[in-house]
């Protein structure tokens, strides 16, 4: 089990998921937005703009760092080159937090434009939690382990997905990043209880939630089929679903995720302001 050194928390308010077009916007006036998150794989060049553009934003703000291309969840090992381009970034910006996500998305050297779900069975938790050690490791540092949104259920799996993750977290030593978006699509899409799944969750190990906009269809059987698409507005029966995970749990660092057909700031800041009125009601 990792033990990581303390660094100061994220606080308990909103943020948001940073976009370059609103950079002016949230150094004249960010409004709700407390702490900002950004996709660690966009900021791992060497100077420029961009990493200009983040030093200033990380004296006003606290960062938490994501990253998308680690493939904790694949077979094979996690990519040395890809770690080390982490460290230097992580070292750089000590962020409040780093996380991943619990999927796969890499095999024999080829990279995949999705993140994919996988089987809960005791050899992936093994594999899983290698990795994460390994990576924790590497890192010097503790992550923060995201659930999926997932399309599909494995016949094989013989884990429930909160138990699953409460017993990396346990493994590990890890924390936990509860998307609540991915809770209701997944609940939509394989037909369970999205609140029963947040009960049965280790919110005690959450340091930070999501929540993001999906889009609706319809499987080959005309059942609904939800996609985590983070291209539009949070819906309401997420926003309801953030409320009974905040009864629980209590606040927790909230971000607005809005990464396709990005908005002007003022409707990404209503978001984030929606988010930190729910958060107003909830005793501490």
């Amino acid at each position: 089990m990792y033990d990581a050194p303390t660094i100061a928390p994220l606080p308990a308010g909103s943020g948001v998921g940073y976009k370059p077009q609103h950079f002016t916007a949230l150094m004249d006036d960010a409004g709700a937005v407390e702490w900002l998150e950004i996709h660690a794989e966009n900021y791992m060049g060497d100077g420029g703009r961009p990493l200009a553009q983040l030093r200033l934003l990380a004296e006003r703000f606290p960062i938490s760092v994501h990253g998308v291309g680690l493939s904790i969840g694949g077979e094979g090992r996690l990519d040395r080159a890809h770690l080390a381009r982490l460290r230097h970034l992580l070292d750089w910006l000590q962020p409040a937090v780093f996380s991943e996500h619990l999927a796969w998305s890499s095999h024999d050297g080829a990279f995949l434009n999705d993140l994919l779900p996988l089987p809960y069975t005791g050899a992936t938790l093994t594999r899983v939690a290698d990795h994460i050690d390994e990576l924790q490791e590497a890192l010097g540092r503790r992550m923060l382990l995201e659930n999926p949104s997932s399309y599909l259920a494995f016949a094989e799996s013989d884990w429930s997905e909160p138990d699953f993750l409460r017993e990396v977290a346990r493994r590990t030593g890890c924390d936990l990043l509860l998307d609540v978006n991915n809770v209701f699509v997944s609940a939509t899409n394989l037909g369970f209880d999205p609140r029963a799944y947040v009960d049965a969750y280790p919110l005690e190990r959450v340091r930070e939630i999501h929540l993001g906009g999906h889009d609706e269809d319809r499987d080959d059987h005309g059942a609904p089929l939800l996609i985590d698409s983070h291209g539009k507005p949070v819906d309401d029966p997420v926003w309801a679903l953030l409320d009974h995970v905040l009864e629980r749990g209590g606040p927790r660092p909230v971000l607005i995720e809005w990464d396709n057909d990005v908005p002007d700031w003022p409707v990404l800041e209503a978001e984030a302001a929606r988010a930190a009125r729910a958060l107003a009601g909830v005793p501490a």
